[in-house]
């Protein structure tokens, strides 16, 4: 993930295992807001889940649809880029290996902690 203020209006950059994409700065914060929302409903709802159980949480805000699927352990993230919002189509996925690193980047974009 990389921002570049000086790239306007596609200031955002992330990207996964072959593939990368161009954000502006309101979908990158409403992808931002929505991850960091679907990550506190994991925390919230873990310890409720046995060894052997996996959730799904799926959330649709504004132009994103995320997914985040997983158990006790990690999760992986999907996230869909509406085409009717912002004249673009974006399918982006990260396993679990990734998602927890890439959400906490996230969450620092624009220095942000």
């Amino acid at each position: 993930m990389a921002w570049d203020a000086s790239r306007h209006p596609f200031s955002v950059l992330i990207g996964g295992a072959g593939w990368a994409a161009e954000l502006t700065d309101l979908e990158a914060q409403a992808l931002r807001d929505g991850v960091r929302d679907l990550a506190e409903q994991h925390r919230q709802l873990v310890n409720q889940l046995m060894a052997e159980e996996s959730i799904e949480l799926e959330l649709e805000r504004g132009f994103w649809w995320l997914c985040l699927e997983g158990d006790r352990e990690g999760w992986s993230l999907r996230a869909v880029l509406s085409p009717e919002a912002s004249q673009r189509a974006v399918e982006a996925f990260w396993p679990q290996s990734a998602a927890q690193g890439f959400t906490a980047a996230l969450q620092q974009l624009y220095g942000q902690p």
